[in-house]
């Protein structure tokens, strides 16, 4: 080849942009623009939102009209009641449950369950039992196939209970949450929820420890209620509403960063030129091609049984919200995955990708699950409804300090309930709760406190207002009792408490394992104490009065109304004594103190190897996290962004250099002052690269012993090193030119969609 035909191929190079990355960047953007929003073919009037509701669960309604009375009858003993369900009867279930299944298009069936992975496991078995003498198909689903399976548990996380070649574990099934069918392109699958242990019994799973809290909340729920004289409840329940906050952008930009595509975060970008600032996203009108997407979501979870009622743009550009309906804190925690798995497959249909990483975009909002909580008898009486006059609700009040005493007493649990990589870069930002857990009750509920703490009557002078605008054509609204607070990270909020610093990709049923437990012991201390008081001679009223009082007095630390992103607030809260684990590293000792592992066993949660399983498989997931993060940083840093800015050196310094040889005596001090502050950055990059690389190679041979040791490591060494080398590629992202950079920016992802 010439020279002269190298030279022309060289120049058209520079004229493209100088690599392919800048034009796949173009390219990209011109795709997104030619997309028209996918037809969801979601048309109501044809199906109602009634008709299709549910169809693809094995629900109550489907049992009634498919399974002989007496065994339905056993069936809903042990969905309300707790009580278990005979095997005999089981055989007759998972009958019905397979022909129901076929006939609706299902081949396979799985047991559905939740590892430590924090994500769902499936492993798929047709209904086919062999060919038969006349080359028949024969299709069975017996009971025993229905209760029990045997999944591989050699490669699921166990914390250490589990030796890698010990490969037994047992799934369970759980009646309590209905069986539902999961549609694909190609076929139906029915997915029966279970449980999953290991060979000798432990707990594998997240599902197993969440509904043993429910059962010793249950217990302690119904012994408090029965001693102040409500006889009739025979059992009561925890209820969650999981609002899911989420990211879209559009895949064309998303397959361009290996970052997201890896790690669920971007690692680098710098901050767009306008980010939230203006706050013309939160709730504004939804975009023709996220609506259409949110339509088809939604009509794929009615199906479902997932009750899902709010969808609405969120603060951030590109991000966005759904609420659910409340329903029992354990079917609630499989739909709120079964929706996660429902927005990620949807997005692939309309061209986008839908992210739950907590903090997917730096310099604007993050995501979180607003876990709204509460407790219901069964008679459906919300155990956190204050009434008219909560100053004589004696339920309600006895109910509500329990709540302050748990979240107080066990305030690092609770905080430790939340403790993951992803949710440390959320968690005390001006855009979620602090990493300080406290109790925000409004003005109203506080006085109230207040006022049994000093023995005074509350007066009830904020009920009933109302607000009024002025305009004779417009109604007088309602006002509540107290103001909602954004930044609390335990709020009461009417009849709920609502706990916001759970992460957006994080599972709820840790958190609401945690909870549950933390109230059990909370009712049971409470009740214990009155049942002393009464025996001694004390009438109910004045025992009850007397523990709530001095319950709340001991307890009211927790208790605060304010902005909880103040320095006033973390300088008054650690006056207080108030824990401030700032992240992960911080928190998750919690769970080895004597106080959490006394608290898991006596109510039959998780035992000491159990609970012990999970720290090390939280450990162990921080640090494998931050070294997929540190090997994606060092990897995009170096053949990536590091090329590209030594190519824009390269041609100011050749612009520098000819354009001296054209012109004698010009001054280019401006242009060599570019020059200096390109090279200083790109010098500085590599150094950080290096540092980076031989920090976590440095982990990698020293392997600590000590996985806390180890864990400690990539907090204070290697997450500041990536952090590093961020920086100077970010500064270099707005110096370097546009046509050169590799990544698409986030000015870009952010807004076009």
């Amino acid at each position: 080849m010439s020279t002269m035909t190298e030279n022309k191929k060289a120049h058209a190079h520079r004229n493209n942009g100088g690599n392919t990355h800048s034009s796949s960047r173009r390219a990209a953007i011109q795709a997104i623009q030619s997309r028209e929003p996918v037809n969801a073919s979601v048309d109501y009037t044809r199906n109602t939102v009634s008709e299709i509701y549910g169809s693809n669960v094995f629900n109550r309604h489907i049992m009634r009209t498919m399974l002989p009375k007496q065994v339905y009858k056993a069936v809903l003993r042990c969905l309300d009641h707790g009580e278990r369900l005979d095997a005999n009867h089981a055989d007759i279930v998972a009958n019905a449950m397979k022909d129901w299944a076929i006939s609706k298009g299902c081949s396979h069936f799985t047991h559905w369950f939740m590892p430590m992975t924090g994500l769902t496991a499936e492993k798929h078995d047709s209904f086919l039992v062999s060919g038969g003498d006349e080359g028949l198909a024969i299709l069975e689903f017996s009971g025993k196939v229905l209760i029990q399976g045997e999944p591989d548990a050699s490669s699921f996380p166990s914390g250490g209970i589990r030796s890698t070649f010990e490969a037994r574990g047992y799934t369970g099934w759980d009646p309590t949450s209905p069986a539902f069918i999961m549609e694909s392109t190609n076929g139906k699958t029915l997915c029966i929820p279970t449980v999953f242990c290991s060979f000798s019994g432990q707990a594998l799973d997240k599902k197993t420890p969440l509904l043993r809290s429910l059962e010793a909340i249950n217990k302690q729920a119904t012994r408090m209620l029965h001693l102040l004289g409500n006889k009739d409840v025979k059992r009561v329940i925890c209820t969650v509403g999981p609002e899911q906050e989420y990211f879209l952008i559009d895949e064309a930009f998303y397959l361009q960063r290996p970052d997201l595509i890896n790690s669920g975060r971007a690692l680098f970008g710098a901050k767009p030129p306008k980010g939230q600032e203006m706050e013309d996203h939160y709730w504004g009108s939804i975009k023709e091609r996220v609506l259409a997407y949110m339509m088809e979501t939604e009509n794929e979870l009615y199906k479902l049984g997932v009750p899902v009622k709010t969808r609405h743009n969120e603060v951030a550009p590109a991000q966005f919200e759904v609420a659910p309906v409340f329903e029992s804190s354990n079917v609630a925690t499989d739909h709120n995955m079964v929706l996660m798995e429902v927005f990620r497959k949807t997005a692939l249909k309309h061209g986008l990708r839908c992210l739950f990483h907590e903090k997917p975009f730096s310099g604007v909002n993050g995501s979180g699950k607003h876990n709204n909580w509460s407790m219901a008898d069964d008679e459906g009486n919300n155990l956190l409804e204050p009434g008219k006059t909560p100053e004589s609700n004696t339920q309600f009040i006895v109910v509500l300090t329990a709540v302050i005493r748990a979240v107080n007493r066990y305030a690092k649990l609770v905080r430790a309930s939340v403790a993951f990589a992803g949710n440390d870069h959320r968690l005390g930002a001006n855009e979620a709760p602090p990493a300080i857990i406290s109790i925000f009750l409004g003005d109203k509920l506080t006085e109230l406190v207040q006022g049994i703490i000093k023995g005074k009557n509350d007066d009830g002078k904020l009920s009933g207002r109302t607000i009024d605008f002025g305009v004779s054509t417009l109604p007088s609204l309602a006002r509540d009792d107290s103001d909602r607070n954004r930044t609390s990270p335990f709020a009461f909020t009417g009849n709920k408490f609502e706990f916001r610093a759970v992460g957006s990709s994080q599972s709820i049923a840790w958190p609401n394992t945690i909870l549950n437990a933390i109230v059990a012991e909370s009712l049971d201390y409470m009740a214990t104490e009155i049942e002393k008081l009464t025996k001694s001679g004390t009438d109910l009223h004045k025992a009850v009065e007397q523990v709530v009082k001095e319950t709340l007095k001991q307890n009211e630390r927790i208790l605060f109304n304010g902005d909880n992103y103040s320095q006033d607030w973390h300088d008054e809260a650690e006056k207080r004594g108030l824990p401030n684990l700032k992240s992960t590293i911080e928190a998750l000792p919690a769970l080895t103190e004597d106080e959490s592992k006394k608290l898991f066993a006596k109510y039959g949660i998780l035992q000491e190897d159990e609970l012990d399983s999970r720290y090390n498989i939280m450990l162990e997931g921080f640090c494998k996290t931050i070294n997929v993060e540190a090997l994606l940083t060092a990897n995009i840093a170096t053949t990536m962004i590091l090329p590209a800015a030594l190519e824009y050196q390269t041609r100011v310094a050749t612009t520098i250099v000819q354009t001296k040889q054209a012109v004698s005596g010009i001054n280019l001090t401006s242009q060599e002052g570019m020059l200096r502050e390109v090279a200083e950055k790109v010098n500085k990059l590599r150094e950080n690269i290096e540092l980076l690389e031989s920090l976590r190679h440095s982990s990698k041979e020293d392997e600590h012993d000590d996985l806390y040791a180890h864990a400690k490591f990539y907090q204070h060494k290697v997450i500041p090193a990536m952090n590093d080398v961020r920086t100077i590629a970010d500064e270099l992202e707005l110096i370097v030119d546009d046509a050169l950079w590799p990544l698409p920016k986030f000015r870009e992802m952010l807004y076009i969609y």
